[in-house]
């Protein structure tokens, strides 16, 4: 592909909506990672095994009753961070499917030119040949 028909493309996506998509991705992008962030930086008395094994002294239903709480944290964690990726997703996919439509939208016009200009080329050919056999 030449450099002018790559210039053409880049000239015709809709960059005032991808910019203004930007901070919303970037946000999203931000909210996800600082989840998966903050997941890995969790101290370890904050997993589930870790609550159940560091209190040895608690009856069994008071440790078990722990565990059951740490895992409901950690499923209320994932469960935010699968939200935030959901968002990003979406807003990665909206964006992704207006770049598509401008893309398709360039190629049905390099169609029409492409069969516009052998259209006139054809025309000119006949033209050239009119001439040529007349003179």
């Amino acid at each position: 592909m030449s450099t002018g028909a790559i210039l053409t493309v880049l000239s015709n996506i809709p960059w005032g909506q991808v910019i203004d998509n930007a901070p919303k991705v970037a946000e999203g992008a931000t909210r996800l990672w600082n989840s998966v962030g903050l997941r890995k930086k969790a101290a370890p008395a904050a997993d589930a095994d870790a609550v159940a094994t560091a209190q040895p002294a608690l009856a069994p239903t008071e440790a078990l009753q722990a565990r059951v709480q740490g895992l409901e944290a950690e499923v209320r964690r994932l469960s935010e961070q699968m939200q935030a990726s959901s968002e990003l997703i979406k807003a990665l996919a909206d964006q992704n499917a207006m770049l598509v439509q401008r893309a398709e939208l360039n190629r049905r016009r390099l169609h029409q030119l492409a069969m516009a200009s052998a259209a006139v080329a054809a025309a000119l050919a006949t033209g050239l040949l009119g001439l040529l056999l007349r003179g």
